[in-house]
């Protein structure tokens, strides 16, 4: 019989035109949002495929009591209760790494956008600013040095980039012996402290988990340089965000660039500052990730049943 597939978030067509022309699977698709909402649909599906959004919570296994495995189009899996799965024996499946050239690109983005201050003269550009003055007080990237908290795929890809721009890179990661970090192109430093004291421009990729939810708060942030740049483009709870924008508004930051948060989307109020920007859990969403990702879901969900 075919396996009842549910699919609870919106996933490439790469991946639902394959599943559904694919008889060992009996499809449903319904995208949902809220807990509550995927402990509703979920009912007798074997296979779940989920987004980093949904909340897959012991509430919502519980209700699932035939699942067997959840596939995740994405790298981190913080928002699946991993004590409940690993109690019940489910198997999650995820893509660690497949989006991170996106993710990549836009952290450089960030940084082009910050150090060059390109909202606050796109700001008086709009108000009727002609001012140009001080653009030499602006510098490029090689001016810059880069600190990057995990080295995996997004930190190396990061640090790549980086280097095409002639910035001094530096990492902090202690899950990689020295021969992979100096073949990711980063210099090592033995800790966060010693990597935030030569820092100006901090960027965060790693997992949320025990050891790093606030593992950037008000301390780490006081180590940084006056007017360093902090860019999180991880999971919203690596970073303490109130300490960050009290240190914006305090002078010691020169800019914060906010791709996720906690929760999401943000309860908080964000001030108007150019100094700040932020977008909406955008930067591994591409036309070629989102491809990709669907592309080895599916071979990764048939590999399994293989």
């Amino acid at each position: 019989m075919p396996r009842k597939l549910l699919i609870a978030a919106d996933v490439d067509r790469t991946f639902t035109d394959r599943v559904l022309r694919d008889a060992r699977f009996e499809v449903r698709h319904e995208p949902v949002r809220t807990e509550a909402d995927l402990a509703r649909v979920i009912g007798d599906a074997e296979i779940l495929v989920t987004r980093a959004y949904n909340d897959v919570t012991r509430r919502v296994l519980d209700a699932a009591p035939h699942l067997q495995l959840i596939a995740q189009g994405t790298s981190g899996t913080d928002n699946i209760d991993e004590p409940t799965v690993r109690e019940r024996g489910i198997t999650v499946i995820s893509l660690p790494g497949e989006n991170a050239n996106a993710v990549a690109e836009l952290v450089l983005g960030f940084m082009i956008a910050l150090t060059r201050t390109v909202p606050f003269y796109d700001r008086q550009m709009r108000d009727g600013i002609w001012q140009r003055d001080d653009c030499a007080t602006r510098h490029e990237l090689s001016h810059f040095r880069l600190g990057i908290i995990g080295l995996g795929e997004v930190g190396r890809r990061v640090a790549r980039l980086a280097s095409a721009f002639s910035m001094r890179v530096a990492a902090f990661d202690p899950y990689l012996d020295d021969a992979t970090f100096a073949a990711r192109g980063a210099r090592r430093v033995s800790s966060i402290d010693e990597l935030l004291s030569s820092t100006d421009t901090l960027t965060l990729h790693v997992p949320l988990n025990g050891e790093t939810s606030r593992i950037i708060s008000a301390p780490q942030l006081a180590m940084l340089p006056r007017g360093a740049y902090v860019i999180n483009a991880s999971r919203g709870g690596v970073l303490d965000v109130q300490a960050a924008l009290d240190a914006l508004a305090a002078n010691q930051l020169g800019g914060i660039a906010l791709d996720v948060y906690e929760p999401e989307p943000p309860a908080m109020k964000f001030p108007d500052d150019p100094r700040l920007i932020l977008t909406p859990h955008v930067a591994g969403c591409s036309t070629e990730a989102k491809a990709s990702i669907g592309a080895k879901l599916y071979e990764k969900l048939v590999a399994f049943y293989s």
